[in-house]
């Protein structure tokens, strides 16, 4: 008798695939982005929103410490599409056993404000003012990496409006958020 050795499917290879690039380009902006820190307001004043982003790529900026206490990173950033990435943890459990829901509350918001942030002018700064999480699938450390990404529904003179999904690398949606931030001039440097 003979026996056929299991074949991956296109759906399991696509998932590798992307978990596969997911990986490569963490890896290459942790060897960039270094130092943890927060960004000088002339840096926030002279750039633009995605220029901020791109500068933080580069490692000219440094990335927020919230990112190193949750473990997650901004990744891409494009006019009003920003993306995290993270990876579930132990350390991000509730009680019940699966990841908390603030941790991936917390990876939403960053991902759907600074969707808004991204489409900003220089010299403009923002807020989140409300934020809803629709929490779909449980999440445990057995999910490798997650991505949160935001993308704006609407930004206009004082008001951004965005959405966001956070999905697996399999496609799988956990969670999805929309936010509504408040634009404004911020008081200058004293």
């Amino acid at each position: 008798m003979t026996t056929l050795a299991a074949v991956p499917s296109p759906a399991a290879d696509q998932t590798a695939q992307t978990l596969a690039a997911w990986q490569a380009r963490e890896a290459d902006l942790r060897a960039v982005m270094r130092t943890c820190g927060l960004a000088k307001p002339e840096d926030l004043a002279r750039r633009s929103g995605l220029q901020f982003f791109e500068a933080m790529f580069r490692g000219e900026i440094p990335y927020p410490p919230i990112s190193q206490t949750l473990d997650f990173l901004v990744v891409e950033a494009t006019h009003g599409r920003v993306e995290f990435q993270g990876k579930p943890l132990f350390a991000h459990y509730n009680p019940l056993g699966s990841v908390h829901g603030g941790w991936i509350a917390t990876l939403l918001d960053s991902a759907v404000a600074c969707a808004v942030h991204s489409t900003l002018p220089p010299g403009k700064a923002y807020t989140t003012v409300e934020l809803k999480v629709n929490y779909v699938k449980a999440l445990t450390e057995r999910v490798p990496l997650v991505r949160a990404i935001g993308q704006i529904i609407n930004v206009g003179g004082r008001i951004g409006t965005s959405e966001g999904r956070l999905v697996g690398p399999d496609g799988t949606l956990y969670a999805h958020a929309t936010t509504t931030c408040l634009i404004f001039d911020p008081a200058p440097p004293e």
